[in-house]
């Protein structure tokens, strides 16, 4: 029991961190989405989406190839924590997107739950966008080397503190 309010004791003093561990499985769940839509080959899924939106075929296949650079590219990003706040923005039209156009016909509680879902994702963009880069990132390590260099520049000799 001791080890278990420890445990406790340790996760709410490293909120940061449990924010990386999202942001990292959440980055690696877009990624993954956008490798699926590149090689996705079925003429079946373009096919459905044309129908869903209902527009021209050149604005579906721009917003097809912005969604899946988007979830690829922003996905590493958030994975590995480089410009966390932008690599979230990115993603948030996507899912508004998904969530207001796509599956809005769909309603709640349905079988596959692709509104609860989107739902759910466009949530933690938004967290993530708003708190930023958390200690498991390479933004908090650039930051870090900025400072840094900062105090070295400051220090009024040229020699390292």
């Amino acid at each position: 029991m001791d080890k278990l309010r420890q445990f406790i004791a340790w996760t709410e003093s490293h909120p940061k961190l449990w924010l990386d561990c999202i942001r990292i499985y959440l980055g690696i769940g877009l990624f993954i989405r956008g490798v699926l839509i590149i090689t996705n080959a079925r003429a079946d899924f373009v096919n459905e989406m044309l129908g869903r939106v209902g527009n021209t075929w050149i604005i579906t296949v721009a917003v097809l190839h912005y969604v899946a650079l988007a979830h690829l590219v922003g996905g590493a990003m958030l994975t590995f924590g480089l410009l966390t706040r932008i690599a979230a923005a990115v993603q948030i039209p996507v899912l508004c997107g998904a969530l207001f156009i796509i599956h809005r016909t769909e309603g709640l509680m349905n079988s596959g739950q692709s509104l609860e879902f989107s739902a759910l994702v466009l949530f933690l963009l938004v967290v993530v966008a708003v708190a930023g880069a958390g200690p498991l990132s390479i933004d908090k390590e650039k930051a870090a080397d900025h400072h840094l260099n900062e105090g070295q520049e400051h220090s009024g000799s040229g020699e390292p503190l």
